[in-house]
């Protein structure tokens, strides 16, 4: 699994070939020992115990990441390497 960004303790990643469960192109985000795993279309949790506030911190990446993120996805889903994007600043 893949770390394609890290920000504010915020661990990104995306998983190779993960889209049996939540059937939608999707990131996961773990931070102290908390968990979500986000749409990358709408932004929005899917499942998860993350902080309120870094969801948002999550929710405001995926919005200004969108394209990058399609992008590393339709690369993961054909098991290609995926590539690092900008941290939240």
């Amino acid at each position: 699994m893949p770390t394609i960004s890290l920000f504010y303790g915020i661990v990104i990643s995306l998983y190779y070939f993960d889209n049996e469960k939540h059937h939608t192109p999707h990131i996961h985000a773990k931070y102290q020992g908390f968990s979500g795993v986000f749409d990358i279309l709408n932004g929005d949790i899917i499942e998860g115990n993350l902080p309120k506030n870094k969801i948002k911190l999550v929710e405001a990446w995926i919005e200004i990441h969108k394209e990058d993120l399609i992008a590393d996805w339709e690369l993961a889903s054909s098991g290609q390497q995926v590539f690092k994007i900008e941290p939240l600043k």
